[in-house]
Formats: C-alpha cells, sequence, structure tokens
C-alpha cells in the first residue's frame, strides 16, 4: 500500500461508483473489498497507477468541488470521450474543463495542449489561451490553438 492514498466518501454507492471509474480508464482495476454485515464497506481500485480507496460511509459529507480529479489527456477525442462518460447519467457540466459526475465526485479534464500553451514565455499568447479557457465547460483543443494563433475563437 502506498504511504498516501486518497480516499472518497459515498453514501451507499462506493462500489458502483469504483466499477464505474475502472471501466473508463485502461490501466484500471478494482484490487479488493472490506465487508462488514454482509455489505461492502470500502473498495479499494487503481486508475491508471494511483490506488483510492472508496467508503460506503452514509450521508453525513457529501463530495465537493474542494477535491478532484485531475486528467492529463492529449487528444480532443480523449476529452470528448470522458466529457460523455462523466456526464452521462445524471453528471453535470461545469466550467474551464471541470464537470461533476453522477455519483458527485468533480473532474477536472484537461487536455496538454493547455498547459503547454498556457505556459508560453510569451504573455499574449498565454492569456489568449487563458481567456478562450475561461468561456468554454468542456475544453476544445483547436479554440485554444485559434487563440494561441491570435485568431478569433
Amino acid at each position: 500500500m502506498p504511504k498516501i492514498t486518497p480516499f472518497l466518501w459515498y453514501d451507499n454507492n462506493a462500489e458502483d461508483a469504483a466499477k464505474f471509474y475502472t471501466s473508463l480508464f485502461k490501466n484500471s482495476k478494482i484490487l479488493s473489498q472490506l465487508r462488514a454485515g454482509g455489505k461492502v464497506q470500502t473498495v479499494t481500485f487503481e486508475l491508471e497507477g494511483q490506488k483510492f480507496i472508496a467508503l460506503n460511509g452514509g450521508p453525513h459529507f457529501q463530495l465537493n468541488e474542494s477535491f478532484s480529479m485531475f486528467v492529463n489527456v492529449d487528444t480532443q477525442e480523449e476529452v470528448d470521450e470522458l466529457w460523455q462518460k462523466l456526464t452521462a447519467d445524471g453528471g453535470a457540466e461545469s466550467r474551464c474543463g471541470w464537470l461533476k459526475d453522477k455519483f458527485g465526485l468533480s473532474w477536472q479534464i484537461i487536455p496538454n495542449a493547455l498547459m503547454q500553451k498556457m505556459s508560453d514565455p510569451d504573455p499574449e499568447k498565454a492569456n489568449a489561451v487563458f481567456q478562450a479557457m475561461m468561456k468554454m465547460n468542456k475544453i476544445i483543443i483547436a479554440d485554444l490553438e485559434k487563440a494561441y494563433q491570435g485568431k478569433a475563437a
């Protein structure tokens, strides 16, 4: 077990959440389940090499935007696929690449192009990309590129 493992609190659907998340990423799996009284109490799972523990802790606490999953992607196809799957069945879009899935967990689906262009040493280019991103829900790489090149997005 790693020294630090994110621990996510769910009301009563930790197992469903873990199964959903592991279905989204190729290098992912459920590692173990701890049961008490015949019910799943915790699920340990791995997403792309990162371990997580999900707890069926009851309704006392809710997930919120103070914790989010930041996902780096390379292509618009990856952005589109994750965005569609994570916002389906009760998920919700937010601004600047953020969304909430149907379990209430916040995600940031961020193409590497955004981080690269916003890190440009030319402050005008970096700011143009930032301003374009501020108008988006789902990040559109082609629109970032237009802003970076000084063209209207």
